[in-house]
């Protein structure tokens, strides 16, 4: 490598530098931002939403045969846990079947469900295992993590590639994350109790004003766990009329 400071330490994911920064994660996180995707999550009351952009043809050199219902950023672990994957989308596939099993092997083992923050910290501990072995590289995805805990209620978890885990109130992370991180400080700061739609609708429009766009229903992607009793605390995905309605919600308020 032509830099002064990295030569010869970002070959491998063992070696420290003198500064005492490992390169490689560092080089992970940039595959994260370089995805050209962003995520916003936000966490209300009883429900935590999590909105994402859906980039059909990204990557795919604008195929116009694709079809658009196999392109997804959100995947289900369990009936109450979901999550967005932001980054290479091959490793966010390989890593949510990995946890998929970990959460099953959790209920077989002790008969009742993960709660988030458990699943979190297995992800992230599978994730530092993997900044420790030469044979290894990090997944190059940053996860965020959401659903209903009977004890705590809606939670929200964010899991890097460093092998780090925190909850919060209201994250982002992708392409433009400080943007959207700036942006949600703002319309948190007064600690508003938020409701299932204010929380739908504060993460869209964060997104939305983050980009300067506004989205069609087929632009973005909207994960809920709890805020309707219909649903039980589920964790799922909106669909296309769901999303309008909100939509709709936001510009009439604007």
């Amino acid at each position: 490598m032509s830099r002064n400071s990295s030569s010869g330490y970002d070959r491998l994911i063992t070696v420290f530098s003198p500064e005492g920064r490992l390169y490689q994660i560092e080089y992970a996180f940039k595959a994260v931002k370089a995805a050209g995707i962003t995520t916003v999550g936000v966490r209300g009351v009883d429900s935590v939403c999590l909105v994402t952009q859906k980039k059909v043809a990204q990557g795919h050199s604008q195929d116009k045969l694709l079809d658009p219902s196999s392109v997804t950023h959100m995947y289900k672990i369990t009936d109450t846990i979901g999550c967005v994957q932001t980054g290479h989308q091959a490793d966010a596939r390989a890593q949510v079947q990995r946890v998929r099993n970990e959460a099953g092997n959790f209920r077989y083992k002790y008969g009742y469900d993960m709660p988030p923050e458990v699943l979190a910290k297995r992800v992230a501990d599978m994730n530092q295992v993997y900044t420790q072995h030469a044979g290894m590289r990090p997944y190059g995805v940053n996860m965020i993590l959401c659903g209903m805990d009977e004890e705590k209620g809606p939670q929200l978890y964010m899991c890097d590639p460093a092998g780090h885990f925190l909850g919060y109130k209201a994250t982002a992370a992708g392409t433009k994350d400080l943007e959207a991180h700036n942006m949600l400080e703002k319309k948190l700061k007064s600690g508003p109790q938020l409701s299932y739609d204010e929380t739908v609708q504060m993460a869209i429009q964060v997104l939305q004003s983050t980009l300067s766009a506004d989205f069609k229903a087929t632009d973005i992607e909207v994960g809920v766990a709890g805020g309707d009793k219909e649903h039980l605390g589920r964790f799922r995905q909106l669909d296309e009329a769901e999303i309008e309605r909100h939509l709709v919600a936001i510009s009439e308020r604007d």
